[in-house]
């Protein structure tokens, strides 16, 4: 009788056992390294997003580079050179820049908020993926469309410009640095914006102010005051100055405050939307 009394017991706390279990909420995943399958998928969906709508993410830069072009070498330059450069070789780097900028910031913050308009947010937090993978799969999706519609604008500018590679390694690293960088904003931007207002004031008052005064078109030291000393505060001068440095062996501004704040931008950033994904920001809520 006892027997079958001890099996009762333990067959009842089985069942609790299993009732207790049954009711865990869902843990979070619990296996080390990185979910590089989870990775590939994210970096993968971003990647597709500009290319299926390649009309207006890869072809309409292009056009857009190549009407400045139109109208600041042909009309405007007519055979003007800037400090033995000529003004076409002086542009031409600027104007493909500011496509890597402009597109690496677009992709990421239109998915994030476009998400967030969807109801699509839970996709983001609900697969195994940490906040480095995250960040990982949105920056990189942003900084490849925009080095993919920098190197497509490169191709369709170099007729009119007639563009040499000085140093190489400026291109790559100012080139990789200011799609990290802009990518990395993108993701802040469509995490703290609410509305496409909040994201049309980020690109009217904050980039586009900085791309026009960062001495795409001139030399920032023909600039009157106080234009001249905020274009020496602008990252975006010395993205473009380093990167025109790798075509033109030329920069006008300090090349080693340009690596340096280009390497201090990427990391600092980074660190910042590593950070807003770790806490949740406008993702949990």
């Amino acid at each position: 009788m006892r027997g079958m009394n001890d099996v009762a017991t333990g067959l009842a706390a089985s069942v609790i056992s299993h009732r207790d279990e049954a009711v865990l909420p869902p843990q979070p995943r619990d296996y080390p390294g990185v979910n590089w399958e989870g990775l590939k998928t994210l970096y993968v969906r971003e990647v597709r997003r500009f290319i299926k709508v390649g009309t207006q993410t890869l072809a309409a830069p292009v056009v857009t580079a190549l009407l400045y072009m139109l109208v600041f070498v042909v009309a405007v330059g007519g055979g003007r050179s800037v400090n033995g450069v000529a003004y076409g070789a002086f542009v031409a780097p600027g104007l493909i820049l500011m496509q890597v900028l402009s597109n690496a910031f677009a992709n990421s913050s239109s998915s994030l908020l476009q998400a967030k308009f969807n109801g699509l947010m839970g996709d983001f937090i609900t697969p195994p993926l940490s906040p480095f993978e995250l960040l990982a799969g949105f920056g990189a999706g942003a900084a490849t469309r925009g080095l993919f519609v920098g190197a497509v604008s490169l191709v369709a500018i170099v007729p009119f410009a007639h563009l040499s590679v000085a140093q190489p390694w400026a291109i790559l690293y100012f080139g990789l640095g200011a799609a990290l960088i802009m990518g990395f904003i993108g993701i802040m931007a469509g995490l703290w914006a609410e509305k496409f207002d909040h994201m049309a004031a980020v690109t009217n008052f904050v980039i586009m102010p900085m791309t026009f005064l960062s001495g795409t078109f001139y030399l920032i030291e023909r600039l009157p005051e106080p234009f001249r000393t905020f274009s020496k505060f602008n990252p975006f001068f010395y993205l473009i100055d380093g990167f025109r440095y790798g075509f033109i062996g030329r920069a006008e501004g300090s090349l080693a405050v340009g690596v340096a704040m280009t390497a201090v931008l990427t990391i600092g950033l980074g660190l910042g939307c590593l950070r807003m994904f770790q806490v949740g920001y406008k993702i949990k809520t």
